[in-house]
């Protein structure tokens, strides 16, 4: 019914109640009270949108950053083994009888977690905070001795969902200090985590915004998708987010949001991930571990605006180290575990090669910035010392708002990231012929690089028509040459650089033949010995 009829249908309706409250004509009738009018009904409450985590946002960047409250005096002291042993009472686990495939279990705070965290549900439009109760845990051997309050809050939370198992519901996703989260896809086990944001990462004044406060949607039945909105909060910046979780061989996040900056030249790190490098083929310095290799991230990976697959190594550097990727409307990028052989880790209880990729690819354009990694040296595999991230060179405006969107997704197949040849391995040796008496020239390395798949396999049988292209920024490349590698169904390349000492170097190389690119740009860094 348009407008106009129901302006008609009232007015006739109207008319029609005046004319039957007159009397007949000639009647006389007493003036009767008016009846008392009753309270008009109050409106329904408004449904809960994710406008209100941006409303609440924009406010809290209008004022200081609010300290966080401190814990109760049986929780200020538990170590990890305390805190880890207290744990969710899986037969509370929130959804379990709304007819989803969904299960929310919460983190008590304690240990490390320290900042309160509300957890809502969201039922028919309606949230409602998670009340804190003990019955929710079993405490194991960790003892509270007095009650916690109800708003006490928690750590953090995490959703189950059948992932590997259509009868058993695994830990599909987890958010659990500071603005950290990990999800995963059939047949992973945790690695890497990824971060809502990071701020003036690399530097010694950077800070690590957390979340102060989540609202997870009651999955419907059947549903295969989990939506989480959150509040992010910093000395700097702001942030209303939105997860859209789709669980599945490859679990896919779409992540949608807001940030409002508190002050002006705020350096961010959008869709930072973070991860741990401690011995690789090419970094042994650790050589004592018996494991031949220890990461959860072996490479990133970055697809730029012009089509170009760039494969970086990574390193456990001797000191903290920055390498940056300059482009406008990056296309991808992520931290990759490439290497899958079990042989390679020997790891029987940490299964480092089971970890799963994580890769970016942004909404819209992200305009001009750059990949950046961070890596820090580590003593052990215990610290994440890896950080990748897109940089914008634009900071936010305090009071305006500055959105963003990507797809971040979890896999373990290499098949569509990178589609040419890859770099499978990265060695480094002296620059000389193995058994040669002869000393390599001063100041220089070989960088040995495997490249397979792709359509190597087909130039196998015409090595001639493939050639090695290298460069460097610094130095000299003394020589170059690569042979066939029937072991990998590609090509061993090889790289002789000489560099003056304490110069440094990016050093790259790919293959080709003729006009068209046959791999990825391999490009590692180098600083002179």
């Amino acid at each position: 019914m348009s407008d106009i009829d129901r302006r008609s249908l009232a007015a006739c309706l109207a008319a029609a109640g005046a004319a039957a409250a007159l009397p007949a004509f000639g009647q006389t009738t007493q003036p009767q009270p008016r009846p008392a009018q009753s309270e008009p009904a109050p409106p329904p409450p408004a449904k809960f949108t994710f406008e209100d985590v941006q409303r609440r946002a924009r406010e809290l960047a209008g004022a200081p950053l609010a300290p966080a409250p401190a814990l109760p005096d049986p929780l200020k002291s538990l170590d990890f083994d305390a805190w880890r042993d207290i744990r969710f009472r899986q037969e509370r686990a929130s959804f379990a009888n709304s007819g989803g495939p969904f299960r929310l279990q919460t983190f008590h705070l304690g240990h490390l977690f320290k900042q309160p965290v509300t957890v809502n549900i969201i039922r028919d439009g309606m949230a409602a905070p998670i009340p804190y109760s003990a019955a929710l845990f079993d405490y194991g051997r960790t003892k509270v001795e007095r009650p916690l309050p109800v708003n006490l809050g928690f750590a953090g939370f995490r959703l189950h969902y059948p992932l590997n198992d259509p009868r058993v519901h695994d830990e599909a996703i987890s958010f659990l200090g500071a603005s950290y989260f990990r999800f995963l896809g059939r047949g992973q086990r945790y690695g890497l985590s990824a971060r809502a944001l990071a701020v003036n990462a690399g530097t010694e004044q950077e800070e690590f915004p957390f979340f102060r406060e989540f609202w997870i949607e009651t999955p419907e039945a059947g549903a295969d998708r989990a939506t989480i909105h959150a509040l992010l909060d910093s000395e700097s910046v702001t942030g209303a987010y939105r997860f859209d979780l789709w669980p599945g061989a490859d679990s896919v996040l779409e992540v949608s949001a807001t940030l409002f900056a508190r002050r002006p030249g705020v350096k961010l790190g959008l869709a930072p991930l973070t991860s741990m490098f401690f011995i690789g083929e090419n970094d042994r310095r650790a050589s004592a571990d018996y494991r031949p290799e220890v990461h959860d991230s072996d490479g990133l990976l970055v697809r730029t605006s012009a089509g170009e697959w760039i494969w970086r190594q990574l390193r456990n550097p001797a000191k903290l180290a920055v390498s940056a990727f300059l482009d406008k409307d990056v296309r991808g990028f992520g931290l990759i575990q490439r290497d899958r052989a079990f042989d390679h880790y020997q790891d029987l209880d940490l299964a480092y090669e089971q970890r799963p990729n994580y890769w970016v690819e942004p909404a819209n354009g992200w305009g001009e910035g750059r990949v950046e990694l961070v890596e820090l040296p580590t003593a052990d595999e215990t610290n994440d010392n890896v950080v990748a991230y897109w940089a914008p060179n634009e900071a936010p405006e305090p009071g305006k708002p500055f959105s963003f969107g990507y797809k971040l997704t979890a896999s373990l197949e290499q098949g569509r990231l990178s589609p040419n040849g890859r770099a499978i391995n990265t060695y480094t040796a002296p620059a000389r012929a193995l058994g040669a008496r002869e000393a390599a020239a001063p100041g220089s390395r070989r960088f040995i690089i495997d490249f397979a798949g792709g359509d190597l396999a087909y130039f196998l049988a015409d090595p001639a028509a493939v050639e090695l292209v290298p460069s460097t920024t610094n130095g000299q490349i003394l020589r170059s040459f690569f042979v066939p590698n029937p072991h990998t169904r590609g090509f061993r390349a090889a790289v002789d650089l000489q560099l003056e000492p304490g110069q440094s170097a990016d050093l790259r190389a790919f293959l080709r033949a003729g006009n068209r690119t046959l791999t990825e740009t391999w490009t590692f860094p180098w600083r002179g010995e």
